[in-house]
């Protein structure tokens, strides 16, 4: 098939705002899970320890500890099921990937060091030279 074509079927799946968020950011992930007849909405929390793919192939990977253990989870960008990602702290970063928190324990495994926000200080007038 001609690729502009297929980029024209997969633009229309994708999901708005999907991508608000960056690799290290602290974020929730509200997920549908289906249980029978019924369906609900599941919040899995964690750091951002990875970014894959591109287009509708695109993932991410959310870690976190639970009682101890670690646990990761990997959620395709653009699916129906993920509602929304709401991002609690943004992180900042010098890594792509961020597998080496998979050896931290504790504390140390979900710390990443939160971006500052970077606010232009008003610059204070000279004083007038005296004459």
């Amino acid at each position: 098939m001609n690729q502009a074509l297929l980029d024209k079927i997969e633009t229309e799946q994708f999901q708005k705002g999907a991508d608000n968020f960056s690799v290290g950011d602290s974020v929730r992930v509200h997920t549908k899970v289906v249980e029978g007849d019924k369906e609900r909405i599941q919040i899995f929390s964690g750091v951002v320890i990875g970014k894959r793919g591109r287009g509708l192939n695109s993932t991410f990977t959310v870690r976190r500890i639970s009682y101890g253990e670690g646990v990761e989870r990997v959620f395709p960008t653009h699916s129906p099921r993920v509602e929304k990602v709401d991002v609690d702290r943004r992180g900042d970063v010098r890594r792509a990937k961020l597998t080496y928190l998979r050896k931290r324990l504790g504390k140390g495994a979900t710390l990443v060091k939160e971006k500052e926000s970077r606010v232009a200080k008003p610059v204070a007038a000279k004083p007038a030279a005296a004459k």
